[in-house]
């Protein structure tokens, strides 16, 4: 029976998802997969409409929505950033008062909310560091080149700070704002239309998170499960997982790729939470997308690229 490629997306809205799907493929296997892979399009859950075709997606590192940019003081202090998105999420995504459970005192997405003020502070450092660095390399005197340098400071400050918004009210809405369950029947519905086919699943993002713990649920056999750009190692989101960490029972090789700026993935390394260790490989990449979390980086990058293709042509 021909393998399939279930593909699983990550935060934010997307183009439609034929063409997503297209784009996926021709990244990782450098043509349109067909029916051989399917994608778990779950976007419509929290947006009315996807994207425009071709349009570049702002939470994969496109220079979308910041043409004009804005100076860095309009950005206000990280606390402030924190404080305006954590409530933002509240807000969108419901189901967490702001004073806790009742009865209980407790805050269940306090946990996630250090998470959300690590990525910030990244982000801003990042944006300064990847500025200061591009500076010392032109040189004392000379002309920038746009064509080959990084954004500028503001601008990347923009679009980092998009990534951490938009990335962190849709993890929020998941695990606190009723969202989980229906977000996890898009993949369970791509899995169980299979037939019994071997399968590779890629996830991508909160489309890691989701892939995973509908994979710990069904047990089903897996012959590769490939995350990129996950946040699965970090210990807020281990917090709010539906069972303790470990290799879903019918996956058989686990290959987590992340960059060391994706300020998604601050935490690199499953290997050591995620047992058994010897079906769980990290790989540390290069993604250089505007904001280090690209899909299409990811996919295209020859350590993730490889593994796939080879465990697809051996199933094939």
């Amino acid at each position: 029976m021909q393998p399939r490629v279930i593909y699983v997306h990550g935060n934010g809205n997307k183009v439609r998802s034929e063409l997503l799907k297209s784009q996926w493929d021709n990244a990782l296997f450098g043509r349109d997969m067909a029916e051989a892979s399917r994608m778990a399009y779950w976007a419509p859950l929290r947006y009315e409409t996807p994207l425009p075709d071709f349009r570049p997606d702002p939470l994969d590192g496109g220079p979308d929505g910041i043409e004009e940019m804005p100076p860095p003081a309009a950005f206000g202090a990280p606390e402030e950033f924190v404080a305006e998105t954590l409530g933002e999420a509240r807000a969108d995504g419901g189901g967490v008062p702001p004073e806790g459970v009742p009865g209980t005192g407790e805050r269940p997405d306090a946990a996630l909310g250090d998470w959300l003020r690590d990525m910030t502070y990244l982000a801003d450092t990042l944006a300064e560091t990847e500025e200061a660095e591009a500076a010392e390399e032109r040189g004392p005197g000379t002309e920038p080149l746009p064509e080959a340098l990084p954004l500028p400071a503001a601008a990347r400050k923009a679009v980092f700070r998009t990534l951490v918004k938009h990335t962190f009210r849709d993890v929020y809405a998941y695990f606190f704002g009723g969202m989980g369950q229906a977000i996890r029947d898009v993949v369970e519905e791509a899995l169980d239309s299979l037939d019994g086919a071997p399968v590779v699943v890629v996830g991508h993002s909160l489309g890691s998170i989701v892939a995973y713990e509908v994979l710990t649920e069904q047990k089903r056999e897996v012959e590769l499960f490939v995350t990129v750009g996950s946040p699965l190692a970090i210990t807020e989101v281990q917090d709010n997982l539906q069972l303790r960490p470990a290799v879903p029972a019918g996956v058989l090789a686990w290959r987590n790729a992340s960059d060391l700026r994706d300020l998604v993935a601050l935490d690199h390394t499953l290997r050591p939470e995620y047992a058994p260790l010897d079906r769980v490989t990290d790989l540390l990449v290069t993604n250089d997308s505007k904001n280090h979390h690209g899909i299409t980086e990811y996919l295209g990058n020859s350590q993730v690229r490889d593994s796939v293709q080879r465990m697809f042509n051996r199933l094939a």
